[in-house]
């Protein structure tokens, strides 16, 4: 149906801008303006012709470098106050002298519309076709002319110039999203059917208006929104793959909201598993958009593909620039998928056999001493949470009387009570704060067992943790990334492994500040009494602590890993090229 129709496209392009000067052949995004929308307009599955009708030769010549036809235009449809129907309906006029045809539809497109999406010009030429359909029985919905608007209800004010006062244009103060819509023209689509373009006019009886998005809707009028589109312009689509479970527990979720929070220029979004629902509670309690898969096929070798493939299937379908993996150990099958169907990808705490097809991987909690090519080890990857980095550095006090047990999301091996009866069976008397994760399992027993010793508080889940840990005095928790944040306010530590794997996690060690007594099922309560007794009453050597922990730089983490990644990415793309 709508191949039968003939359309055309014009994009006015004069070469005396005033806001910008010359600013259609002006590089936007690595090429000119104009470009942009001639680029747009050629990929459109309906468009017959795009002319560019200007009075400027240096327009002309590189608006047919980017594949458009061009027409001249008279020097007295360039003035300023010229409109742009008689500029339109010149060039429809000469086009169609040019082919011997008349067209169906002419649609004004703006150059200074570089956001605007095919898919949006396409929807603009089905909207006025489909409507005038011989079975479109609904004589109100037959348009004669498509307009690309913008939904931009704010409270707004009008100004009587007689009575000279202002007035409201709404009839009463509610939130914005509660107003009625209110629709502002674009520019950047006007399509009409051929019968109503005329030197005074390109507007039908029946108007109909089609919503684009605030980001397509951008018109560059001066260094403001020529700014705005350029930084949208290089906005990339970012994908961060990660979960949270009992076993992993949740610093892989955390760290992804923590690169999300920082990368405020781009789109990101989080892929997760539907099979673990801790992942989405904690995302979709920081309010970041995700999409989710399912893992969870069944059992057997062929219910494991299938959730694999469809894995693969959920970034496909996103289309990321970037994909980020923050779920361990990947397989060769998975990465090297990715990386066929052209995908950047990322990698943290990666030691599986998907590291060889991957571009890039961060492991801040291995120092590796041969590190694979692509491999960036050690604590200058850790990327702090927001909150730390706006914390005073701790001021060691003579008295210990805060002590703060802390485990990660889910403490699998019930470390927290292991220390808290240690503490407890010590001469220390004090208080004792203690921070159960979202996935601990064993909340309700220590709650219960404890909730009438005034001297022990319990927490759930805090969101505020820095300001927890810069008000203890010493604190007990894993060796996984709690370890860098403790460093990054300079609290007095000890550590106990949850796992073999925190045991390589070499950070936590005497050279940075840390006491680390290994594995922490192995550690006797005795050993753990001791050797707290012995570290709150050595104020030296919680001075000393706090001095090699202020000795690591653990604020520029996310500074590092970005400048690789854009360095890395930049050149990955030029390859490409090639």
């Amino acid at each position: 149906m709508y191949k039968n129709n003939k359309i055309l496209v014009v994009i006015p392009a004069r070469g005396g801008s005033k806001g910008i000067p010359r600013k259609n052949i002006r590089l936007l995004g690595g090429k000119p303006l104009i470009a942009h929308t001639i680029e747009m307009g050629n990929t459109s599955k309906y468009v017959d012709n795009i002319v560019v009708t200007t009075d400027d030769n240096e327009i002309k010549f590189i608006a047919e470098k980017f594949g458009a036809e061009t027409i001249k235009r008279d020097g007295k449809l360039a003035e300023d106050s010229i409109p742009l129907d008689p500029v339109i309906y010149d060039a429809t006029i000469q086009k169609e002298n040019e082919i011997n045809e008349e067209f169906d539809v002419v649609i004004t497109v703006q150059p200074t519309s570089p956001l605007l999406k095919t898919k949006t010009l396409d929807l603009a030429i089905e909207t006025l076709i489909d409507s005038n359909d011989e079975d479109n029985k609904d004589e109100s919905e037959r348009y004669d002319t498509i307009i690309s608007v913008v939904n931009d209800r704010h409270l707004s004010w009008g100004y009587d110039e007689e009575n000279k006062k202002y007035f409201p244009l709404y009839k009463e103060r509610v939130n914005r999203q509660y107003l009625p819509k209110a629709y502002k023209e674009t520019g950047s689509v006007f399509a009409t059917k051929r019968e109503f373009v005329t030197e005074n006019s390109r507007l039908g009886d029946n108007i109909g208006l089609i919503e684009i998005s605030k980001q397509e809707s951008i018109d560059i009028d001066n260094y403001e929104d020529w700014w705005v589109a350029e930084r949208i312009l290089k906005k990339k689509k970012v994908l961060i793959k990660a979960d949270a479970t009992h076993e992993i527990g949740t610093g892989h979720i955390y760290r992804g909201l923590s690169i999300a929070s920082k990368l405020v220029n781009h789109e990101v979004v989080f892929l997760l598993d539907e099979a673990q629902p801790l992942g989405i509670e904690i995302v979709s309690n920081n309010n970041y958009p995700y999409i989710t898969h399912n893992s969870d096929k069944g059992e057997g070798k062929e219910a494991d593909e299938a959730g694999k493939e469809e894995l693969i299937e959920k970034i496909v379908e996103y289309d990321p620039d970037i994909v980020i993996n923050d779920i361990l150990n990947t397989n060769s099958k998975y990465t090297k998928t990715l990386r066929e169907k052209g995908f950047f990808i990322v990698n943290f705490e990666d030691v599986g056999g998907g590291v060889k097809y991957v571009h890039m991987v961060f492991d801040a909690l291995h120092e590796h001493k041969i590190p694979l090519q692509n491999l960036y080890s050690g604590h200058k990857y850790y990327i702090l949470k927001d909150e730390f980095y706006y914390q005073s550095f701790k001021e060691i006090k003579e008295d210990v009387n805060r002590v703060l047990l802390t485990f990660g999301g889910t403490d699998p091996n019930n470390l927290t009570e292991k220390v808290l009866e240690a503490i407890l069976d010590s001469k220390y008397q004090n208080k004792i704060e203690i921070i159960l994760g979202l996935g601990y399992a064993n909340k309700k027993q220590i709650q219960d067992k404890y909730k009438d010793n005034d001297r022990i508080e319990i927490h759930e889940n805090v969101k505020n943790m820095s300001e927890h840990m810069h008000n203890a005095d010493l604190i007990f928790t894993s060796a996984g990334r709690t370890m860098y944040e403790i460093a990054s306010l300079g609290v007095s530590c000890i550590c106990l492994c949850q796992n073999e794997r925190e045991l390589s996690h070499i950070f936590g060690n005497v050279e940075h500040g840390f006491i680390n007594l290994g594995l922490g099922s192995d550690v006797s309560a005795e050993e753990i009494r001791e050797t707290f007794e012995s570290t709150i009453e050595n104020y030296p050597l919680r001075c000393e602590m706090n001095k090699r922990m202020s000795e690591v730089d653990l604020k520029h983490g996310f500074d590092n890993i970005k400048k690789l990644i854009k360095k890395e990415y930049k050149k990955w793309k030029n390859e490409n090229k090639l």
